[in-house]
């Protein structure tokens, strides 16, 4: 991978000319990218891992989540990230770009609607709003 400064210059130039999504964005993929290669990497190989792009999914959801907690949908969507899809996107934006590397059993493909933004992220941070249903109903406000 090219050095951090030449890379941000690249992404840069890529976001300029695909104003769909920010700096950040491309930015944080490839960190997604380096946190989830050493998630699968075998200790002491020394070697660079392959990983799919389920992986891939997988760290980025993990290190957004890291990052950002609560506010990860907020974030991402600022990014322009609303879906899996647009994950895949800039993946291979950056590999066109030659800035990240692919198989050719990678495909764009591989990110489409594997899993909602909202649903993953904001799950986590939700709490029960009313006991409706359950046969318990929420004490009163105190006003």
């Amino acid at each position: 991978m090219p050095s951090d400064d030449k890379f941000r210059d690249q992404v840069v130039a890529l976001a300029v000319a695909d104003a769909r999504y920010a700096v950040a964005a491309y930015v944080f993929v490839r960190e997604a990218v380096t946190y989830t290669a050493k998630q699968f990497q075998p200790a002491n190989s020394g070697q660079r891992q392959h990983i799919t792009g389920s992986q891939l999914l997988e760290g980025f959801r993990l290190l957004a989540l890291e990052r950002f907690g609560c506010l990860t949908v907020e974030v991402l969507e600022d990014w322009g990230l609303r879906h899996t899809d647009d994950v895949g996107a800039i993946v291979f934006s950056l590999v066109r770009n030659g800035l990240l590397g692919a198989n050719e059993n990678d495909s764009p493909t591989d990110f489409a609607g594997v899993y909602d933004f909202e649903k993953t992220f904001g799950s986590p941070f939700r709490t029960v709003s009313s006991g409706a249903g359950t046969g318990r109903e929420r004490p009163p406000a105190i006003a």
